[in-house]
């Protein structure tokens, strides 16, 4: 008896897009998505282009004198940052996945909220609670009977250490939720036989339940670390001279575009690094389950000293990262009520909207696009782009800020000229004089959001689906909107709502990029705190808080 297996439509598409003539593979779907990528990949390419083909070259001048200093900042701070992420992220997760203790329901998931809390805010309600005019010192020198400064010794509040920890409250929960994820995700086999062979809790933890959860742990580590790249409100406000501060005072001060580049080259060397050395590591560990039967750990309940302990540890992360900034600056915005009634503050409000929103469906739909004009292909060149495009998001927003701004100047003037020439109609900056610079900047930082979301959608709809519809005489444009727009709708939407928060939250692109006189609530929050007047960059901060967690809501619910 002869047994014959059918090949699986991937392997078809992909035989009959080969024995296709390589011209006749080119579709409006293929040109398209090569078209997204190109837009996606462009300002990348111009950082590297501006960096090696400076106006006035001062390579020299930052390698002898800035350069090092931004540098050694830089890595030092992502370091301590990565570390102090990792080690909050991954015992808080271990305690929430293995035991049972007060409130470890209710902290699994609140351990999340600091996502909702934009660094730079943490930093201004840091500096607000600790500084010396602050409530805490206010108290200690009434209790104490302390006249001066000088008659105690307190912390410096604005300084690389309150910067670490600041960012790491705000980033530890990229590595809680992963690392959750992984140990959640272990079989209870495993524990089982380490108990067996005597190993206590403190040996399961180190020598089975981390090595197994490792390489979620450094993708979390990474992404930490990559977002402290990109920080700039923060290590501004602290006066941390890192690479990002280097780039705006380089591009804004000395008014050096070409000097600005090449600090952002930098970055971007930097991060790829990051990147490439967070990849081999996952590469280099795989564990696989030898049993098709999983049993999930049960949690053990802790009595006493430990139980009060666990609840201890996991609840500070969440003090410091969510109840202490969203605390200060509710005070300040009930305290300052009259601030709601400021029309400038609803200007911000429309204007982040605006330009959040537009970024958020333009973004969303090319992603979709490119996705389906890749699958469609069915060639390995326009596969590789899909990973290549996600490049955007780990470049920080001052690189892209440089790379649009410069090429996108240069071609509105060219445009501008043109048109004055031909008519006498002097049209102005028509692209880095509106939104459109700021758009386009939200859309390439955050597109590995939306096209990540798409292609995990579309990944999974049954390929028999969209063969059938196209044997039935559907057209391919027909197949996307009959098939899978109906199947992937609830991705589309969580990839809209998670693009849209954290276009409202950037800020190093937004500085850099927007309009004359445009504000938004990150960039009102941050100037307004930048004067020391709190009271009137609450209101703002709240919005952007509130609107951080109703993606945070969203992300629990996905993750239950």
């Amino acid at each position: 008896m002869t047994h014959s297996t059918a090949p699986s439509s991937s392997t078809s598409a992909r035989q009959v897009a080969k024995s296709k003539p390589f011209w006749r593979s080119f579709s409006p779907w293929s040109i398209g998505a090569a078209l997204i990528a190109a837009l996606v990949l462009m300002p990348i390419v111009a950082v590297v282009w501006i960096a090696f083909n400076p106006t006035d070259n001062i390579w020299p001048h930052l390698i002898s004198t800035t350069l090092p200093r931004y540098m050694r900042t830089t890595l030092l701070l992502m370091v301590c940052v990565g570390t102090l992420a990792g080690v909050m992220g991954t015992v808080t997760a271990w305690l929430v996945s293995r035991y049972r203790f007060p409130l470890s329901g209710w902290l699994e998931w609140l351990l999340l909220l600091p996502l909702a809390i934009p660094a730079y805010v943490g930093a201004y309600a840091l500096v607000d609670l600790l500084e010396y005019a602050g409530p805490v010192q206010t108290w200690l020198r009434g209790v104490m009977g302390w006249k001066t400064s000088r008659d105690y010794w307190f912390p410096e509040i604005r300084s690389f250490g309150a910067a670490v920890i600041v960012l790491g409250a705000a980033l530890y929960p990229y590595v809680y939720l992963l690392a959750r994820q992984a140990f959640r995700e272990q079989s209870a086999a495993t524990e089982e036989v380490a108990r067996s062979l005597g190993s206590n809790a403190w040996g399961r933890f180190f020598r089975v339940g981390l090595p197994l959860a490792r390489p979620a742990i450094a993708a979390g580590m990474a992404i930490a670390m990559m977002e402290t790249v990109n920080d700039f409100g923060t290590v501004d406000y602290f006066a941390v001279q890192t690479l990002t501060t280097g780039i705006f005072t380089v591009w804004l001060e000395s008014n050096n575009a070409g000097g600005a580049a090449q600090l952002a080259s930098v970055v971007l060397v930097l991060v790829i690094f990051l990147v490439t050395m967070e990849k081999v590591s996952r590469r280099k560990t795989r564990f696989f389950a030898m049993s098709g039967r999983h049993r999930a750990v049960t949690r053990v309940p802790l009595n006493g000293a430990g139980a009060w302990g666990a609840m201890v540890i996991c609840a500070l992360p969440f003090l410091i990262g969510f109840v202490m900034p969203a605390g200060v600056i509710l005070h300040h915005a009930l305290r300052n009520a009259e601030v709601w009634q400021d029309p400038a503050l609803y200007t911000a409000l429309w204007n982040t909207l605006y330009v959040g929103g537009i970024a958020a469906v333009l973004t969303v739909l090319a992603a979709v696009f490119m996705v389906y004009g890749v699958r469609l292909s069915g060639r390995s060149l326009p596969r590789l782009l899909l990973p290549i495009t996600t490049i955007g998001y780990a470049a920080p927003g001052a690189v892209l800020g440089v790379g649009i701004l410069i090429p996108l100047a240069t071609f509105d003037n060219w445009m501008a000229d043109m048109i004055e020439a031909a008519t006498g109609v002097d049209i102005g900056l028509v692209l880095t004089g509106s939104a459109v610079a700021l758009i386009f900047a939200y859309g390439v930082r955050f597109f590995a959001i939306a096209q990540g979301a798409a292609d995990a959608a579309m990944g999974r709809v049954s390929p028999s689906l969209p063969m059938a519809a196209r044997s039935l005489g559907r057209t391919k444009g027909q197949v996307l909107r009959q098939i899978y727009a109906p199947l992937i709708r609830g991705s589309v939407g969580s990839a809209l709502l998670l693009v849209f928060v954290d276009a409202v939250k950037e800020l190093p692109a937004t500085l850099l990029l927007r309009p004359f006189n445009f504000d938004t609530l990150a960039t009102r929050v941050h100037e307004q705190a930048s004067l020391e007047n709190l009271g009137d960059a609450s209101p703002a901060a709240i919005l952007v808080v509130l609107v951080g967690l109703a993606a945070v809501a969203m992300l629990a619910r996905a993750n239950r």
